[in-house]
């Protein structure tokens, strides 16, 4: 454009023309003339996922003593029977609320074999003597399996569902109504990445009529996986019951950080020999 018009601009000018500017360096140009001040980009952010997989690796509750355990060698005697288990044996992750299906000898079945399908609504126990309780509504009747985590009766565990639910005990989904409780007995697994974060199913059950196993609207139980439909005067009434003075007593936390780091270290160690 500029030899077009028989003259010689210098570098680093610009052209200015009715509402538009030209420049001919390939940078932008300030008010004073001076180009503007360099920006580097910016770092690109690498996330290692098998670094952030192993500081978010999932410590099965069994593993951690009861406060005020008296004697440390028999946990420790347990964790290694239950570590050579696990070698042997795949025990899943799972939470209360994901949805598994158990397969356990049974001499009496035909193939020798029973598999039950539920969720799961409790977890409880230390060390060799921890349990799962698995419930499904079968039949219009609500069916509920106790299993030992670590019984040699139980031939596989199979995710069929991970998740987690608002509540730690969804024990008050036998007052709640079936529906809640109904699982497919030839429900297929669902595809899930490794990396991902364990998803909280918010539902809200709504309950049959009372009379209930227990007076779940009270504050000392916490529920926040029931919509609650009792009149005000009743919501009210309970509560009367909340004892708010306890959120103030630092003796009833149990800080198990150390400790679950200290097996974290020691289950690592055992599971690479």
């Amino acid at each position: 454009m500029a030899a077009a018009c028989g003259r010689l601009l210098p570098r680093g000018a610009a052209i200015a023309l009715p509402g538009r500017c030209f420049s001919l360096s390939g940078c932008r140009v300030s008010s004073d003339g001076k180009p503007p001040k360099f920006q580097p980009p910016p770092k690109p952010v690498i996330i290692d996922r098998k670094t952030k997989k192993e500081e978010s690796r999932f410590l099965s509750p069994e593993f951690i003593p009861p406060r005020g355990r008296k004697d440390p060698l028999k946990y420790y005697i347990e964790r290694k029977d239950m570590i050579q288990r696990r070698k042997v044996f795949n025990i899943p992750e799972f939470y209360v609320g994901s949805i598994l299906a158990v397969t356990t000898a049974n001499p009496l079945a035909g193939d020798k074999c029973s598999r039950f399908v539920g969720i799961c609504i409790q977890r409880g126990g230390t060390g060799l003597g921890a349990t799962f309780v698995l419930r499904n509504v079968i039949e219009d009747q609500g069916v509920e399996i106790c299993y030992e985590l670590y019984s040699p009766r139980i031939q596989a565990i199979e995710v069929l569902k991970l998740e987690k639910r608002l509540d730690e005990n969804l024990m008050y989904l036998r007052d709640a109504l079936p529906e809640y409780s109904t699982v497919d007995v030839n429900m297929k697994p669902v595809p899930r990445m490794e990396h991902d974060e364990i998803p909280v199913n918010k539902v809200q059950v709504r309950m049959k009529p009372k009379p209930w196993s227990k007076r779940w609207e009270r504050p000392k139980y916490n529920i926040k996986g029931i919509k609650f439909e009792l009149p005000e005067h009743k919501m009210q009434a309970a509560q009367k019951w909340s004892q708010p003075w306890l959120e103030f007593d630092m003796l009833r936390e149990y800080d198990t950080s150390k400790i679950e780091e200290k097996i974290q270290k020691e289950l690592s160690e055992e599971l690479e020999k």
